[in-house]
This record gives structure tokens, sequence and C-alpha cells, in this order.
């Protein structure tokens, strides 16, 4: 694996440069289309001369108008109408009261009028950050670049932005209550969001004093009680303490944000067979070690592919030599309580976690008040690779990081995430859409970092940085999931691509360099037979040259 650095001037979508620009050009939005037509109309105007130039300026302009009265995605209820009960509440009932109610995680409601109404202009305010650091909901995919399918996706689109900024603008009017939709239910008995775990493990219980320093170091491992080997479907960590749930003035006498609810800021961790060792500190990773997905701050529950269960062993223990805990402000006591998901006893799966690292958590190199600065890394798969989730991982100046790659003469961009590092999040890809990458394909990921007085997380802009575990240190990995295929496998994951999406010969996949390369015989397995015969050739001490190549048809 290879690190770079490089410098630019400043954000700079431009990096994403190459073949990837132009295929990404098709999810551009449709008023920039607009714009470029209205550029051409004007370069046709200026080359016309006398009468015959206005008549056909004029016709031009009346066609470029009806095109976007047609196309415009803004069509439909005038924005200048926009009230509360008919277009504020389903977008905040959609993508915000999940968290912004009473007994949620977000320091107000913003369930009724009455709370919203208080919060138009931050809510305006943070919505049309959109995808950096600051915005709400909390979802950083940029939208102009790369693949846009995800589970569980809660960002708003330009329509819903633009409603809350008109609403915001016109006063914030309330609109005919009639208009508002079913008030949703919330059961806060119900702490699991992605279902009653079938195992839960509870950890030490811990207290953290209000002005007590970070912490860092091991806890004592915790046996699972498991007794025969099961696979994990979804895991999910929750923190239960002691800070009180509802709104009262004690509640706030910590920090007012998300992480002030909580004191474990993050946990490195593996479930492990002790051998006789079911408690102490200090044991050697052994070869029953299974890593699981790091806990952080704020993390949804992390639902592995549904061919790819993660195996939970018999006699296990959770172990983990890095727990950091953070002060929220306030004596608090806590512990953490580990979900587990089961798949049926006789489940098998089809594919094997890929268990490589991509990025540089130790050599990292960022210097004081500049904005614009990268970090680059590198890593071939030395296998056919389904990406599964995409989690960057940056520290305090981290603001955006890209993930590309490189097959053959072809560089794709992937996806380009903003990164607020108070809300630490990984993106799981929807099915049909999770990147299927060639062995041999070379994964790019850029990580863009700002030390200048624009990055408010940088607590002091003066200090050169580098690597270290501390929020105010860096780190640069991307965590997400990923998942191993053979040849075969890697051969029917693209032929169900091409049935799912009904995809013709001129189509293109993002994330899928070869699923529109089809065998001229439409044999399913004949880049399996044919790799086989180039491996049985080599053996041989010949050639083996395989039959002839596919065709892209």
């Amino acid at each position: 694996m290879m690190t770079i650095r490089k410098e630019v001037p400043g954000r700079n979508l431009e990096a994403c440069t190459g073949r990837r620009w132009r295929w990404a050009r098709r999810t551009r939005h449709a008023g920039r289309r607009h714009v470029a037509r209205g550029r051409a109309i004007a370069a046709i105007g200026a080359a016309l001369t006398g009468a015959a130039s206005g008549i056909v300026l004029a016709l031009l302009a009346v066609s470029a108008l009806a095109a976007q009265g047609t196309a415009s995605p803004s069509s439909g209820p005038q924005l200048e109408d926009v009230t509360f009960s008919r277009d504020i509440a389903p977008i905040l009932q959609r993508a915000c009261v999940r968290c912004h109610r009473d007994n949620g995680v977000a320091p107000m409601s913003l369930v009724t009028y009455r709370d919203a109404r208080r919060y138009a202009r931050r809510i305006a305010e943070r919505t049309g950050i959109r995808d950096r650091a600051g915005a709400m909901p909390p979802w950083y995919v940029e939208k102009d670049i790369g693949i846009q399918h995800f589970k569980d996706d809660m960002s708003l689109d330009d329509r819903e932005i633009a409603a809350i900024d008109a609403w915001h603008r016109a006063g914030a009017p309330k609109g005919d209550p009639a208009d508002m939709p079913p008030p949703l239910e919330f059961d806060d008995e119900i702490v699991w969001t992605a279902g009653e775990p079938d195992l839960i493990v509870r950890l030490p219980e811990v207290l953290v004093g209000g002005d007590s320093p970070d912490w860092w170091g091991e806890i004592e491992s915790v046996p699972t009680g498991l007794t025969e080997d099961r696979y994990v479907k979804s895991v999910e960590i929750r923190e239960v303490n002691d800070v009180p749930s509802t709104r009262t003035g004690a509640e706030h006498e910590g920090r007012h944000t998300v992480g002030g609810r909580f004191v474990v800021h993050h946990m490195i961790w593996s479930t492990r067979v002790l051998e006789g060792r079911e408690s102490g500190v200090g044991a050697e990773r052994t070869s029953t070690d299974v890593g699981w997905p790091v806990h952080e701050v704020g993390r949804e529950p992390d639902i592995f592919d549904e061919d790819a269960g993660r195996l939970l062993r018999a006699g296990s223990s959770v172990v983990s030599n890095s727990v950091h805990l953070h002060s929220n402000g306030r004596d608090t006591r806590a512990h953490l309580e580990i979900g587990f998901r089961f798949h049926p006893p006789d489940y098998e799966p089809k594919y094997r976690r890929a268990s490589f690292g991509l990025g540089n958590g130790s050599d990292i190199d960022i210097r004081a008040g500049e904005s614009g600065q990268e970090l680059h890394a590198y890593r071939v798969l030395n296998q056919h690779t389904k990406i599964v989730t995409f989690e960057p991982h940056l520290h305090a100046p981290g603001m955006r990081m890209c993930l590309e790659a490189i097959w053959g003469f072809n560089v794709e961009t992937i996806n380009c995430v903003g990164y607020d590092h108070n809300w630490v999040r990984g993106y799981t890809y929807a099915q049909d859409h999770q990147p299927l990458l060639p062995r041999g394909t070379i994964l790019h990921i850029v990580g863009y970092m700002d030390t200048s007085e624009e990055n408010r997380n940088v607590p002091d802009t003066r200090n050169w940085q580098g690597s270290g575990n501390r929020s105010v240190a860096n780190m640069f990995i991307d965590l997400g999931m990923r998942v191993e295929l053979t040849d075969e496998q890697f051969v029917e994951e693209m032929a169900r691509r091409r049935e799912q999406l009904a995809l013709g010969p001129n189509d293109h996949v993002i994330g899928c360099p070869l699923c529109m390369v089809v065998p001229e015989n439409g044999n399913p397995r004949y880049y399996a037979d044919a790799d086989a015969a180039a491996a049985d050739g080599e053996r041989a001490g010949s050639t083996g040259n395989p039959p002839p190549g596919p065709r892209n048809r």
C-alpha cells in the first residue's frame, strides 16, 4: 500500500477528473442543463443579425422556458405558498423527528409547528449546507457525482431544501391544520434500531467525571455466553447512562451536542476464544479473533451483507485494547450493550469478508493554518470485491473524502462525501448498487484537510498536525465493509446486476467496469472457464491461451 501527499489550492471538485467526470455528469442537476441551454441561446443570438435574429432568438427563448417548465424539479406547488402543515411537516417527519423529538438524542424537538417555528431560520441554514460539516440531516454524500443509491438515505433533495428556505423567508406560515400528516408514534421502550437482538452482551460500568481528561485503555474481557457458533446478520452497540432523557435544566449542565449525551467516544473491539482465560487484559491476538465494526458516538447499527454474515464463535469473549472515554461535562455512569442478531442456525455465508486496510493511520503530515490539503492512499485488490459500505474516518481537520476505482485506463469516482467529526457515519449501498470491482482494480481514497480558521472543529489552527488517536490529531482511513468474490460469483453478480437494472448495451454502471462486458456466447461461466483454462496452461508450461475473448456488445 502506498500513501502520498498532494497540495491543492482549495476545495477542488476538479480533482475528480478524467472519464469518471464524464460518467458523473449523468447525475448533474437539471438546473445546470438549463444554464447550458441559456448560454447556447445567447451565443446563437449574438451570431444572428437584423430582424431574423430577433425572431429566432425569441423562439429559442420560448422553447427554453417551456423546457424548464416541464423538466424543472421544482414543478408543482409554488414555493411562495409553502406552509408548515402541508409542505414542511412531512419533510421533518421523514428526515428529522426520529432524533428531534422528546426523549430523542437531538437538543430540540421539531415535532409540532410551535416547536419548529422557533428554529425556522436555523433549520433553513443547516439544511442549506447540504453535504458539508454542520449540515442537517447528517448525510454528506455529494449528489452530483458517484453512486446515489443507499439504504436508509435520510438526505433532502433540492425541492425539499428549497421548500424549507422559502418557508423560512415567508415568515414560517403555519397553514391549514387539516393538512398536517398524522403524527408519528415512537415507542421509547424499543431501544434497538435494527430490531430486538438474539444476544445482548453487557460491558462493565464506568464513571467519567465532568472534569476528567480523556482516557484510552483496555477493558476486562466479557464472555458472550454463546454455546454454539452462529453467523451474525447485524450488530448494534448502545450506551446506557444516567444522563437525563427529558428536556430539563439538568440535562443541559453538560455540552449542547449529541456527544454531550454520551461518554464512550469509541471502542475498537473483537471477539476471541480465550482458551480458559475468561477475564483479564493483555491476551495476545489468536486465530479465533473476529473483528467487528468500530463503535463510535452516534453510530447506526451495522447490517452485514445478506450473503456475508460474520461468525461469532461459541465460547468467545468481547475484548478491546482501545476504548476512548470522553467527558460530557457532567459526572456520568455508563456502560455499553452489544446486541447481536443472528441468521438461522443452518445459515452458511456465500461470500467471505475482504480483510484489508485502506488508508493511513500512522504517517500523516498536515500543515497549520491551510485549507485544501490532500492525503492519498491506494490499495490493489487481489480478489474480485463487492463494496458493502463506504465509511470515511478522519479527525477534526477532515472535510471530505472521495473513493475512486482505477481499472485499466478508466478512473472512476465511486463517491465523494463531506465529513463532520461530530457525526461519524458509514453509508450502506443499496442492493444491486454496491460497487463490483474486478481483481487488479486499484482503490484510491483522497482526504481533504482544512486547518484554517474556516474549520471550527480545529481548536488551534496554528498547530501542525500528525497522526494520533485524539480528535485533535488525525486518522485517514476508509473503514467500509467489503466481501471477496470467486470468479464464478463475480460473473453471477454482474449478470444479476444487468437483469435487475434492465441494462442495455449502451448503459453504464458506476462502480462496475465490467458489467456491460458480456460473453458473445451468453454463457455466464465463460470467464471462469477461460481463467481456469489459462491456469491449467500455466501449470502445464504452455502459453495457456483462453478461448477468444469476450466482446463489449
